[in-house]
């Protein structure tokens, strides 16, 4: 039989996590891809998130809102790595 955690993690400090690494892998593919490269290594760090979703959370080790947690994840990374793609898309229809 198992006890039960006295003080059990948060569980969605997992899920920032992921959004706080899509952010800042977006923003570097932004800045250090050429223009050409750059959807697809966006693509690349989408697929990153994705596994580091799935492993933040069975790191954590709760069943209880497994799936929940990673799709929150997974669309928080989504989305942010979308609108930052739309970002720096739109900088680049700016001449400089």
């Amino acid at each position: 039989m198992s006890q039960p955690a006295l003080a059990p993690r948060n569980a969605f400090t997992g899920v920032f996590v992921v959004w706080g690494v899509a952010f800042l892998a977006s923003v570097a593919v932004g800045i250090f891809v050429s223009d050409e490269w750059r959807v697809s290594w966006l693509l690349v760090v989408f697929g990153a998130l994705v596994l580091l979703s799935f492993a933040v959370q069975l790191w954590y080790g709760s069943t209880q809102g497994f799936i929940f947690r990673v799709a929150c994840s997974v669309t928080g990374a989504l989305l942010l790595t979308g609108l930052i793609s739309v970002g720096f898309g739109l900088a680049a229809l700016v001449p400089a």
